[in-house]
C-alpha cells in the first residue's frame, strides 16, 4: 500500500534564519494515526503546515496520495484534508451548521445533502441537533471543539492534520475527546497527523510517535517501542514527563 503522506528529505527554513525543520523522512500509511510529539519549536506545527501546503518546503519532495503537493490545486489539496487547530477557527457571525456545511456548500452540495450531513456529523460528535441553529458564542469550550472536528470531516476528507486540538481545555474535557476521537478514529479509519506536546496524549491516541527535536525527527516508534525505548533522547522526554507516564506503562 502506498504511503498517503511521504516526507522526502524535505527541510525548511525562512530567509537566512535557522532550519525549522531539517532533512525529514516520513511515511505515513493510509489510516493510521502518527502523532507529531515534541516541545515547542521543535518542528510540529511546520511539518502540518506543509502537509496542505500552508506553507512550502525549502528543499525536498512532499506528496499527498502519491501527487507532490507543488504539483495539486492548492484549493484541491486543502479541500482534501480536514484541518483541526486549539483555537477551533468558527466563524463567529456564522450558525453551527452553516459552519459545518461551508466546504460542502462550496463544492455546490445540494442543500438537502448539506443538511443531511450536518446533522450526521452532530450526533457523530455527540452533540444534538438543536444546537445547529446556535452560534459559537453560545457553545462550550468543548461543544465549539466537536464542532471544529464535525466540519473538518463534512465533504469526507481522506486525510484529518489536527494541531494541539484538545490542549487549550481543561483536564476532563480534554479526557472525554480523546476517549470519543478514539471512538471516531476506528469507526472513520482517516489518516491522521496529530500534533501535542503532551506524551500521556500521544500515547493514548497514536499509531505511531514521531518525536521532533530542534527541527529534526529522532525517533519513529509505536506506543509501546516509545516507552521501552533506551534513545537518549526519547528517555529524556519520558522522564520529563514522570510520574504521569510510569516507566513500561503505555
Amino acid at each position: 500500500m502506498n504511503p498517503a503522506i511521504r516526507f522526502r528529505d524535505v527541510s525548511y527554513r525562512i530567509g537566512n534564519a535557522r532550519e525549522l525543520l531539517h532533512h525529514l523522512n516520513l511515511e505515513i500509511q493510509p489510516g493510521e494515526t502518527v502523532i507529531l510529539l515534541g516541545r515547542s519549536g521543535s518542528g510540529k506545527t511546520t511539518t502540518l503546515k506543509l502537509i496542505n501546503h500552508l506553507l512550502t518546503p525549502s528543499s525536498g519532495d512532499i506528496t499527498v496520495n502519491d501527487r507532490l503537493t507543488r504539483e495539486w490545486d492548492v484549493i484541491q489539496l486543502r479541500r482534501s484534508i480536514g484541518y483541526v487547530i486549539q483555537d477551533i477557527g468558527l466563524f463567529p457571525h456564522f450558525t453551527i451548521a452553516r459552519n459545518i456545511g461551508l466546504v460542502p456548500k462550496i463544492e455546490n452540495w445540494p442543500e438537502a445533502k448539506i443538511q443531511s450531513r450536518t446533522r450526521e456529523l452532530l450526533q457523530l460528535v455527540g452533540l444534538e441537533s438543536d444546537i445547529a441553529a446556535r452560534y459559537p458564542h453560545e457553545l462550550s469550550g468543548g461543544q465549539r471543539q466537536r464542532v471544529g472536528v464535525a466540519r473538518a470531516l463534512a465533504a469526507d476528507p481522506p486525510i484529518l492534520l489536527m494541531d494541539e486540538p484538545f490542549g487549550a481545555l481543561d483536564p476532563i474535557t480534554r479526557a472525554e475527546l480523546q476517549r470519543e476521537f478514539l471512538e471516531l478514529q476506528r469507526s472513520l479509519r482517516k489518516t491522521v497527523v496529530f500534533v501535542t506536546h503532551d506524551l500521556r496524549e500521544a500515547l493514548l491516541l497514536g499509531t505511531r510517535i514521531a518525536l521532533l527535536e530542534a527541527g529534526r525527527m529522532v525517533a519513529m516508534l509505536s506506543a509501546e517501542e516509545f516507552v521501552k525505548s533506551s534513545d537518549p533522547l526519547v528517555l529524556a522526554y519520558m522522564r520529563a514527563f514522570e510520574p504521569a507516564v510510569p516507566r513500561g506503562q503505555a
